[in-house]
């Protein structure tokens, strides 16, 4: 299968959850400044070519995120803007935005305001095992994009290809999903999706590999983390497959023109799969009528632990879809995002994700802890 990315190809792709000392990952900021260093060459006639960093952003158009003013005209405050307005923007939420709230918001509130901490060797291992698991399945084609609307319509193009490669052949990797959770848009990429060869009706199974550095299981938190992941995943795919895909508002958040012309190498990109589109518009039809033609996914969840020294399987856990339980927890983290309140500390008894923390030495619940 041929997955599209942006060009020239790049080893400084975004990290992935997964190991146990820092199991959460947002788009960074390296990425970001990509696509903007990127749409604002478009904008003066030129034609770059991005990173295949920029495949895995949450999505194209970063809008930068500047603090209220310190008065009106009447030198009367401004209210302080939430997380979303002020770094999610015009932009969806990533699931692992989710899952790196539900982690931990205090640390979530250090990420946004200060950056991203340095990757650990165990993250770096991670990252490079999913990449040699995609790399079975899916063979990466550089495709140079001037916009927006042309990133857009690689990564519609790549859910097309890989949800036919599942079809036909009975796995995919690496599949990008987006829609509306809540009232919110977040986009997320699906680690793996097999369908099983007897059933009626075949519906296919959403798994998510997660490397661990040390053979031990995963503790509870890990696993209720990995179930919340797989849940949005799930969520995002059957929206998609129920056709509730908001094309209207989608162009309008984002800022995207439907009848955008497509360059001369997307549309080659796009016909070499034996697709005609003139226009992002024409794109997004053959996505939807892709999504019609899926089935919904099933109620049960797969995570896959493997060592990272051998990727020996550590243990398989398997879960059902909980909507009730998996509502809740979105809108607890979006709670967080749209500044209704404070960020909350870890639970006592998950204080043990502190020794993981980059920014411990920083943190007033550290702080206030008595020492002997």
């Amino acid at each position: 299968m041929h997955h599209a990315s942006p060009s020239p190809s790049s080893s400084s792709a975004a990290a992935r959850p997964g190991t146990e000392e820092f199991p959460v990952d947002i788009v960074s900021d390296e990425e970001m400044a990509l696509i903007d260093a990127a749409l604002a060459a478009a904008a003066a006639g030129a034609r770059p070519l991005l990173s295949a960093a920029a495949r895995r952003a949450a999505v194209p158009l970063s809008c930068a995120a500047y603090p209220p003013a310190a008065g009106d005209i009447e030198d009367t405050p401004l209210p302080r803007r939430s997380r979303l307005a002020r770094f999610r923007e015009r932009r969806a939420l990533a699931v692992t935005d989710i899952t790196a709230t539900e982690w931990c918001e205090k640390q979530m509130e250090f990420v946004l305001e200060r950056g991203k901490p340095e990757k650990t060797v165990a993250m770096k291992v991670g990252l490079d095992r999913h990449a040699q698991l995609e790399q079975e399945v899916v063979e990466r084609v550089d495709v140079a994009i001037r916009s927006a609307e042309e990133l857009w319509a690689v990564k519609f193009m790549n859910f097309i290809v890989g949800t036919n490669q599942l079809m036909f052949e009975g796995m995919t990797r690496e599949i990008p999903v987006i829609g509306v959770v809540e009232g919110s848009w977040m986009i997320g990429i699906i680690d793996e999706i097999q369908m099983p060869t007897v059933g009626i009706p075949l519906q296919p199974m959403l798994v998510d590999t997660k490397t661990r550095s040390t053979r031990t299981v995963p503790s509870e938190a890990q696993k209720r983390n990995g179930r919340l992941q797989l849940m949005c995943y799930k969520y995002l795919w059957d929206n998609l497959t129920a056709e509730k895909f908001p094309a209207e508002n989608f162009f309008s958040y984002f800022d995207l023109d439907p009848n955008y012309l497509l360059s001369d190498d997307v549309k080659g990109y796009i016909s070499s799969l034996g697709f005609d589109a003139k226009t992002f518009e024409d794109v997004l039809k053959y996505f939807k009528v892709t999504c019609h033609t899926l089935p919904r996914s099933q109620e049960q969840l797969l995570l896959r632990y493997e060592l990272q020294e051998d990727h020996s399987l550590l243990e398989e856990y398997r879960f059902t879809y909980d909507a009730r339980w998996f509502k809740d927890q979105i809108q607890e983290v979006l709670s967080f995002w749209i500044g209704s309140r404070e960020p909350k500390f870890v639970a006592e008894e998950e204080r043990w994700k502190c020794r993981f923390c980059k920014f411990v030495s920083d943190c007033p619940m550290i702080a206030s802890i008595p020492r002997c």
